[in-house]
């Protein structure tokens, strides 16, 4: 059970480490807001496209292509999408929090906070199978988001926004260039294969240190109800039905982690720009996302934890 104990510690303690960092890079102010917020913008548009592209460069896309896998984590976010719907009907009145709060509950910070769960019990070389369940799940994630949340501020959906939100999200294309690097068995010069790697090495100490530069406690207030149900069914509800199922239908190794790295993980990051930009209750998201990353350090380790004991993984 302790050796149990040391990997789960592992795989989630670095993650802790580096936000706190970040906390304590932006309380000793050596960046701004806008900085944060820039940055942020820098590695979702340079780091881990080149991350997901080299996760999948050079892989056997017999490994990395699963399909049970691949249908057990969409059947799992739909599941969750639709049944969160009369849930928040009952709790909450309002259009824009409502959709706020389905986002936050169903969408998961996969990228940021689930892959490296996998990388540090697995090690970078081992992770085609998470990036490819990546390059499912995020473009789903997306359509879902704008539907959701042009319903619920009553827009009209307009499908070529949601072809152009796929089409142009920077991991899908760092995805997808991966994918036809292994179809077409594409190599890079040496050099450049180096730079890639080391670029992509960046994206994730680098996220999650910003990610804790962001955080800002005070800023619960008139959110706290929605945020702690939020919250709650993020983290427990949620990881706790749907890695159970998993498990019992024999869900195993990195297979099995893939899918706490997806289902255990916070509220995701870009929940809260996206209910900015179309009008939803960007308070409640920016508060879900803030909450939910901070408490994933400790459910995550307990969910590891737990179905390593099992022997799960």
């Amino acid at each position: 059970m302790l050796n149990n104990f040391i990997v789960c510690l592992e795989a989630v303690l670095p993650m802790f480490i580096l936000m706190v960092i970040g906390i304590c890079v932006r309380r000793g102010k050596l960046l701004t807001r806008d900085e944060v917020r820039k940055l942020n913008h820098m590695v979702f548009v340079v780091f881990f496209p080149l991350m997901m592209f080299e996760n999948l460069y050079g892989a056997d896309i017999k490994d990395a292509l699963n399909v049970k896998l691949i249908i057990f984590g969409v059947a799992c976010v739909l599941g969750v999408f639709f049944i969160s719907m009369p849930v928040v009907f009952r709790i909450e009145k309002n259009s824009q929090s409502r959709g706020a709060m389905i986002q936050a509950i169903y969408r998961s910070n996969f990228v940021i906070m689930g892959i490296p769960v996998a990388m540090n019990i697995y090690g970078r070389g081992n992770l085609a199978v998470t990036a490819m369940m990546v390059a499912i799940i995020v473009p789903l994630y997306n359509v879902m988001a704008v539907i959701t949340l042009e319903t619920f501020r009553k827009g009209k959906l307009k499908p070529w926004r949601i072809v152009k939100s796929v089409l142009t999200n920077p991991l899908i294309i760092g995805a997808f260039a991966g994918i036809i690097s292994v179809v077409f068995n594409i190599r890079l010069p040496g050099i450049l294969e180096s730079v890639a790697s080391d670029m992509a090495g960046v994206a994730t100490p680098m996220a999650l240190i910003i990610l804790g530069a962001s955080f800002d406690f005070q800023s619960l207030g008139r959110t706290a109800r929605n945020t702690v149900v939020c919250v709650i069914a993020r983290l427990v509800i949620v990881p706790g039905l749907c890695l159970s199922l998993a498990a019992y239908l024999g869900f195993r190794g990195i297979d099995f982690v893939t899918l706490v790295a997806m289902l255990a993980a916070p509220t995701a990051v870009s929940s809260f720009t996206m209910a900015e930009d179309m009008g939803s209750d960007g308070e409640l998201a920016g508060n879900c996302v803030i909450f939910s990353s901070a408490a994933a350090c400790f459910t995550m380790f307990l969910w590891l934890f737990i179905f390593k004991n099992i022997g799960v993984f």
